[in-house]
């Protein structure tokens, strides 16, 4: 597990661009000044349809509970204080005695539920839109690429079973998503990826966490290379899925989170991971009607989220 974790963690083993994709994937479609990437293709029209997906108004949340004990990749860690502040030694304050608990968080972002922002990963230190580190990187927050940039996600969202797909609880790691398997498991549920969609893929994963969290965090089936040029090539905003990564891990040749960077620093897709989707893989909810609204912090490079899946 440590291996893993440190191999995926140095930045000198980061792709090049060569090895991820030989193309000119610095200059966005959009235009130079873009910032939001795979978000342009949520349009009004677009979120009218997702809408009417609406049948039966059961609601999902995807998004994990988080504490101390929290899986996450090294060296991220979260703690929570819970506070009485300027209430000691007394019943409450005013006369109607009013007491009151608040909260001190102090955490690493990616941790649990989370969605990756474009400024999250490059290639050798350029990032989405052909943004260089040295120019847009801060201690004190992003220049540019800043997670308070991505709007609200209201849209399509289509749920690939791979566990049912494979005939099993947890899909084993190591197991690539590539065009064949992705496309099979989507006409056998009878569903069709369109542009502006959010694709989440079902692998039984997150059911490891308390259960056997150093399996967990060793490896994962997920996202190949040639699946997620494939997605990314029908115009998908975001890419999630039940696992710390997305990508499958190991990884299936001798790169380091190459899908990362064909879908963040590339294309400007997002990634949604540890999304918890066994009840909606339970239910057969393939298709669904996608709403997230991360919080903003100002120049942040992910967001701890709770997507809401409603049926």
């Amino acid at each position: 597990m440590r291996k893993a974790f440190v191999l995926c963690c140095s930045i000198a083993l980061l792709g090049t661009p060569g090895a991820a994709g030989a193309q000119d994937w610095t200059k966005s479609k959009w235009g130079p000044d873009d910032e939001i990437g795979a978000a342009n293709y949520m349009t009004p029209d677009l979120v009218v349809k997702a809408a009417s997906l609406v049948k039966t108004g059961k609601t999902y949340a995807l998004g994990i509970p988080v504490d101390t004990k929290t899986p996450a990749y090294p060296p991220r860690s979260f703690k929570i204080t819970i506070v009485q502040p300027g209430q000691a030694g007394i019943d409450g304050l005013g006369p109607n005695k009013a007491t009151y608990n608040d909260d001190i968080i102090d955490t690493w972002v990616g941790i649990g539920s989370q969605l990756d922002g474009l400024g999250h990963l490059g290639v050798a230190h350029v990032y989405y839109n052909g943004n260089k580190l040295a120019d847009f990187a801060d201690p004190t927050g992003l220049k540019k690429l800043g997670i308070e940039k991505v709007p609200p996600m209201v849209t399509r969202g289509v749920l690939l079973d791979m566990a049912a797909y494979y005939n099993t609880d947890i899909v084993k790691e190591g197991t690539a998503f590539n065009v064949k398997e992705i496309d099979e498991v989507a006409k056998k549920q009878g569903v069709e990826i369109r542009q502006g969609d959010v694709v989440i893929f079902h692998t039984g994963w997150l059911s490891l966490i308390g259960k056997d969290d150093k399996r967990y965090s060793a490896g994962e089936p997920g996202l190949g290379v040639e699946g997620a040029k494939y997605l990314t090539s029908k115009g998908v905003v975001a890419i999630g899925a039940d696992t710390w990564a997305l990508e499958v891990l190991p990884f299936e040749g001798k790169t380091v989170f190459e899908v990362h960077q064909i879908l963040l620093a590339m294309n400007g897709t997002y990634i949604l991971e540890n999304m918890d989707t066994a009840e909606l893989a339970k239910d057969k909810g393939y298709e669904f009607l996608f709403v997230l609204g991360q919080p903003r912090w100002r120049g942040g490079v992910q967001s701890m989220i709770n997507p809401i899946a409603i049926r």
